[in-house]
């Protein structure tokens, strides 16, 4: 049975979205209101007038033309279990590239959240101690899924690319590697069991020594961003402006009222560390994390993560996602310390298809690729 894909409102998106057991926040119809920067729009696929999957497709023009590039970050939500062939995958992809065209977009940029493999904690460390292995993609994984290997391999032959891997997992824009702690069925007992000896350590330290973490509101904002743009400046990035995130708590408060939530790690009256916590369905995710240069020899990060991790917990999340981490191995790699952090909780790195590239334009595409190259 042949689908149809055409636009849909942001309400008929939401209320699909309401129906699954989760997809990415990236995913969601407010994230197009956080993106502000962009145009957007909502897709969906219908078969017999049901409505069977849904994309958020952000869309940038390109200066002096009306022609735009087509993103759909870590989507769009289709069926991507069933026949991995390329013929099955055009059925799905060929409508959505025919209505995108249609709407002046010259190229298509989509990753979809499909788990290829999977590294459980205990076998990274060992990876480590052995020093035998520098990439992630070096262990032979714990869990791979061949239908994700086919779906690569379908994708190529319909004619989609993929940028290089730069060698440290940072090809795409929105992380392929990430790191996970599975908590459905699972007791806070049991979770502290998972995390090593110096998790379990450093929480206990930051309760001995009185730290406090509290989930507040939109008004705990203005207690987050101080910490956070001293982060960029002792980490050398270009910080986002606080309206960004105020932006991004009134549009996904508003969506759902538990979407989105600040926690602050407090110690004698001062925010040592703060973060978003972002949830969808079953799943959560730690999306934005800042710390103060002073305190840390009390634990503030750990205590502010436990507490994210039991609150996911009790509102009966399957998976907390520590998200993105590079693919190094080697300590002496400045990267190394995002996974060396997150390994500490017990869970597993797991890689994702990627992202992927289709030219409806080809000769537009390339003039842009070169444009964004030069800036």
């Amino acid at each position: 049975m042949s689908l149809d894909v055409r636009e849909i409102t942001p309400a008929e998106h939401l209320s699909y979205v309401q129906g699954r057991d989760s997809v990415s926040f990236l995913q969601v119809p407010s994230w197009a209101a956080v993106k502000a920067e962009w145009g957007s729009l909502s897709i969906g696929w219908f078969r017999n007038d049901e409505l069977v999957g849904a994309g958020l497709v952000l869309l940038r023009k390109i200066p002096r033309l009306p022609r735009y590039l087509a993103y759909l970050p870590e989507g769009p939500d289709i069926d991507w279990s069933g026949d991995q062939s390329a013929e099955a995958l055009e059925e799905w992809l060929q409508p959505m590239l025919e209505l995108l065209k249609s709407r002046g977009v010259f190229s298509v940029k989509m990753g979809p959240s499909v788990p290829v493999r999977r590294w459980q904690a205990t076998t990274i460390k060992d990876a480590i101690a052995a020093s035998n292995s520098t990439r992630l993609r070096e262990i032979t994984p714990d869990w791979q899924d061949g239908g994700a290997l086919a779906t690569i391999e379908s994708l190529k032959l319909l004619g989609w690319t993929q940028r290089p891997d730069t060698g440290a997992g940072f090809g795409d824009v929105q992380p392929r590697y990430v790191f996970q702690i599975p908590l459905a069925g699972r007791s806070e007992e049991d979770l502290l069991r998972g995390f090593n000896q110096l998790w379990r350590r450093n929480i206990k330290k930051a309760d001995k020594a009185g730290v406090q973490v509290r989930r507040g509101g939109r008004e705990a904002l203005a207690d987050f961003y101080p910490v956070y743009l001293e982060t960029a400046e002792r980490d050398g990035f270009l910080p986002r402006p606080q309206s960004y995130f105020e932006r991004m708590w009134d549009a996904m408060a508003a969506e759902d009222p538990n979407r989105i939530a600040v926690y602050l790690a407090e110690y004698q009256g001062q925010v040592l560390a703060a973060t978003t916590l972002v949830s969808v369905g079953d799943h959560t995710w730690y999306s934005y994390g800042a710390s103060a240069n002073t305190g840390r020899e009390v634990r503030p990060s750990n205590a502010v993560q436990w507490q994210m991790i039991r609150d996911s917990l009790a509102a009966d999340a399957a998976i907390y996602d520590l998200r993105g981490i590079s693919d190094t191995l080697d300590p002496e790699d400045p990267l190394f310390g995002l996974i060396q952090f997150k390994l500490g909780t017990g869970g597993y790195a797991q890689e994702y298809l990627g992202e992927w590239d289709y030219p409806l334009r080809p000769l537009l595409a390339k003039l842009f690729e070169f444009y964004m190259a030069r800036r």
